[in-house]
């Protein structure tokens, strides 16, 4: 029983850092209806730019996480000035290869500047463990699950209770529409990647301090996301963060009772059993045409 609360406590971790870079994914899509292929590789500048901080700053990691978000969210106005509003008017696949192209910068990037080497960020809290019952549960992880939790649930009374959600949800629904009732489009989709880089640099930060992270992480992060959203439902804001847990907490049962390959392999076979039973998603979706 200790072993089995550990580790639902360890998936539930990392499927809070999936489902925030599923949620983050999953804002940018619906305010453009593009795919930000970059959304993996602020992943890793985000926990990156907590373990540069952490030298600097010698503070616990939840009050490093505010700056990396602040920062991470700032690389995304930059990515929408540089890889999504020159190309808005184009095909859709101008600003994936955009997207890409920038992701491979920030990845060359970080490389440059941190190394090849995997690094860990600071601890969110002080380490230790929680007794629960019988088992012992360690508090990284329940900081991390509870900081994921407060994140998420931030983002939805922004989107659900104030006046920018409610612009930026009906940017969403319909620009043209939204742009006539004088709801300033443009501004709010770079809102839209702010946000949604933000919560990919947190999560990068949260993954960090969990496992150690590498500057060539980015390409699993993006393609995690991109499947919670296929199995939470295409544009749903609450299934990509379903999506995100169920991956997680699938990975680690299936690599715990086999292993880790067996989880990656075991992973895309229930993907495309979902594709052909129900290709909507979970939760069916939201936004009217794939990217």
């Amino acid at each position: 029983m200790s072993d089995l609360l550990q580790l639902i406590v360890s998936a539930l971790s990392l499927g809070a850092t999936y489902a925030l870079v599923a949620l983050g994914f999953v804002l940018v899509l619906n305010a453009t209806n593009a795919v930000n292929f970059a959304q993996g590789e602020l992943v890793v500048a985000g926990g990156f730019l907590a373990i540069a901080l952490a030298p600097l700053l010698p503070v616990p990691g939840i009050v490093l996480l505010p700056l990396v978000a602040v920062a991470t969210g700032a690389i995304g106005l930059l990515l929408s000035a540089v890889a999504y509003f020159p190309l808005r008017r184009r095909p859709p696949t101008a600003v994936f290869v955009s997207t890409i192209a920038f992701g491979i910068i920030l990845q060359n990037s970080v490389l440059r500047l941190a190394g090849p080497e995997p690094g860990g960020a600071p601890p969110l809290l002080a380490d230790g463990a929680v007794e629960v019952g019988e088992a012992v549960v360690g508090r990284q992880s329940l900081a991390v699950v509870a900081a994921a939790a407060i994140l998420v649930l931030l983002v939805h009374i922004l989107i659900e209770r104030t006046q920018l959600g409610r612009r930026l949800r009906a940017t969403a629904q319909d620009p043209e529409i939204a742009r006539a009732l004088g709801v300033p489009v443009v501004p709010l989709i770079a809102v839209s990647f702010a946000l949604g880089a933000a919560l990919a640099g947190a999560a990068g930060l949260l993954v960090a301090n969990q496992f150690f992270i590498s500057p060539g992480d980015g390409a699993n992060f993006m393609l995690k996301a991109y499947i919670a959203v296929v199995v939470g439902g295409w544009g749903r804001i609450g299934g990509a963060v379903l999506g995100g847990l169920l991956i997680a907490l699938f990975e680690s049962f299936v690599a715990a009772a086999v292993s880790q390959l067996a989880a990656e392999v075991l992973l895309y076979v229930a993907l495309l059993a979902i594709l052909a039973f129900r290709p909507t998603g979970l939760l069916g979706e939201t936004a009217g045409r794939r990217a």
